[in-house]
């Protein structure tokens, strides 16, 4: 705790008596938030929220669900976080596991596990961002090691760690019908002495979902967009203290800007060594996610008794197997080694 209170302090010392340089970070999270994470998240936040909250998980499941039952033995709800969790980024996982276990869709078994590995750098950010910024020219063996791995380590999961998980029928959370066809409502009229409950249409609980959905999505992303600022805002104690700012640094506090940071003033870049060192590290840095990214997926998770110290060290198992598949790469083929 006192560590992390001369940090802060020391932080805001830097802002007051740098009020330049920390307006010129700040500005680049936020910007990063506006250009990147609004139009890639918060449309999945909202689709989803109302998805999560109308009970229709398991149809949208149905996509995937007859190719991983077999291999991952998991309920619909758990296939439908996998879905959502792959093809929509980080932090949309740890968000959709949160909603399906606060509403008692999955069990804490099943969040755990979905969150060990279902929390990562988006496909869009990593095809259209990413593999340009470090201008690679292959793209399937980075697509495995950044989401080839982390299924092969949930299949894995799931037959060692978690091998208790039941992936049998769906179980019996809620009264569905009371979900979408009628609700009960304090408005409701009174007979015999009785309170009857108000029966809302679908359209009305679609309505007012949607509402709830829309409103929570938004306080999930102007919370996001904080900690994009704050962690970018981290760059200006080594610059203040050093007189420059220090790239290699810059993707561990938050990567997107930081990766940014690592490709335009990195020393060395051109030279031979650092023309497979910034990819390699760039890659390993995208499979960690940056502290930022765990402090935003303790933000999404932070309402439940989930545990953000298992969610870290899965995420260091992952990046070191990870480097392990690009060694392998390394020593067998040489000659396509990270092109």
């Amino acid at each position: 705790m006192k560590v992390l209170t001369v940090l802060f302090l020391a932080l805001l010392g830097c802002i007051l008596t740098n009020s330049r340089l920390s307006l010129t970070y700040a500005a680049m999270g936020l910007g990063l938030w506006y250009e990147k994470m609004i139009p890639s998240l918060l449309p999945f936040m909202i689709l989803s929220g109302i998805m999560v909250r109308m009970r229709l998980t398991g149809k949208v499941a149905m996509l995937i669900y007859p190719i991983v039952k077999p291999l991952y033995k998991v309920r619909k709800n758990v296939c439908y976080a996998m879905l959502m969790g792959f093809l929509c980024g980080f932090p949309m996982g740890a968000r959709v596991v949160d909603d399906l276990y606060q509403r008692g869709m999955i069990d804490k078994r099943e969040a755990e596990y979905l969150l060990a590995f279902c929390n990562n750098i988006g496909p869009v950010y990593f095809c259209s961002f990413a593999l340009p910024l470090i201008g690679r020219e292959l793209v399937l063996p980075y697509l495995f090691g950044m989401y080839g791995i982390p299924l092969l380590y949930g299949l894995a999961l799931r037959y060692t760690r978690f091998r208790d998980l039941t992936g049998s029928a769906e179980k019996q959370t809620g009264r569905l019908q009371a979900s979408i066809v009628a609700c009960e409502d304090t408005g409701g009229s009174v007979r015999k002495g009785k309170e009857v409950p108000r029966r809302i249409s679908l359209g009305e609980k679609l309505l007012e979902e949607t509402n709830n959905s829309i409103q929570a999505s938004v306080q999930s992303i102007l919370s996001l967009g904080g900690y994009m600022i704050l962690f970018n805002l981290l760059n200006l104690i080594p610059h203040i203290l050093l007189g420059r700012s220090l790239p290699l640094f810059s993707p561990l506090f938050e990567i997107t800007g930081g990766l940014r940071q690592l490709w335009d003033f990195a020393p060395g870049k051109g030279l031979p060594l650092w023309n497979t060192l910034l990819p390699l590290y760039s890659l390993l840095a995208l499979s960690f996610g940056g502290f930022s990214c765990i402090a935003q997926t303790y933000s999404c998770i932070s309402g439940s008794d989930l545990s953000i110290r298992d969610y870290i060290l899965h995420k260091i198992v992952l990046t070191a197997v990870t480097g392990f598949f690009y060694l392998c790469w390394f020593l067998f083929l040489p000659g396509s080694f990270l092109r």
